[in-house]
């Protein structure tokens, strides 16, 4: 199997030489780089002869990355995306990508600081949007079988999944960042995990937070959950300290 990416930026990277162990990779970037480990650096004309091309750019980038591939693309070439947010993505490769080309989401849910000592036994979401069965079960049983768990599930579910797991996470981990956390001599368990929060949440690109934020459409209803709780808990102890 050939495996073309259109991406290597710090995802980008690590996810073409994870899957490079178990196929043939070739790289693509708009911003001319080298090969991750185990790939080969091609041309947009190259990733689109490939059996499947994974979109491992922004979020807000994607429909950019569709319209440069679409005029490369071979005719029975499956495009994926690899975004963190679901309905925008997969919306735009069923809008721009040929009809006659297969089209599946997916999300791995780690990254470089998620997944050091490799992605075996971590989630892989799967959503088939388009394409014969015969595809669709091969990427599959692919995925499955270079040890990810394999989790099959509509656009909007992981979207509406996401916004709690992902985005609140990434929300809070700015937050933190933004109040100045730092290591202390005294910290807990549980404050050293929370700058274990700040770490990977913040070595990730800031458009990634933003686009976490704005472009899955469950994540302000997130974010006016938060607000209602932290209100919340701020009026109850006011309260307790007026009874004082």
């Amino acid at each position: 199997m050939t495996i073309g990416i259109f991406g290597t930026g710090r995802f980008g990277r690590f996810w073409a030489t994870a899957l490079a162990q178990h196929a043939r990779v070739i790289t693509y970037s708009r911003t001319p780089r080298e090969a991750p480990d185990g790939c080969v650096a091609g041309s947009l004309a190259d990733i689109g002869a490939c059996d499947a091309v994974m979109l491992c750019v922004a979020i807000s980038a994607v429909d950019d990355a569709l319209h440069a591939l679409v005029p490369h693309l071979g005719s029975r070439v499956t495009v994926m995306d690899t975004c963190s947010v679901k309905v925008e993505p997969t919306e735009a490769m069923m809008r721009i990508v040929p009809e006659h080309n297969p089209v599946i989401g997916t999300h791995p849910m780690f990254g470089p600081d998620s997944a050091p000592n490799g992605v075996g036994g971590l989630p892989f979401v799967y959503t088939p949007m388009r394409g014969p069965v015969e595809i669709v079960e091969r990427f599959r049983g692919f995925f499955g079988g270079i040890g990810l768990r394999v989790i099959d599930m509509s656009a909007d579910e992981h979207d509406r999944a996401a916004a709690m797991t992902q985005g609140v996470t990434h929300l809070l981990g700015r937050l933190l960042a933004d109040m100045g956390v730092e290591a202390s001599p005294i910290a807990t368990v549980g404050y050293r995990k929370l700058l274990e929060v700040v770490e990977q949440t913040c070595n990730d690109p800031y458009q990634l937070f933003v686009d976490l934020q704005q472009r899955n459409p469950y994540t302000r209803q997130m974010r006016e959950r938060l607000l209602e709780s932290l209100s919340r808990l701020m009026a109850a102890l006011s309260d307790d300290l007026t009874a004082e």
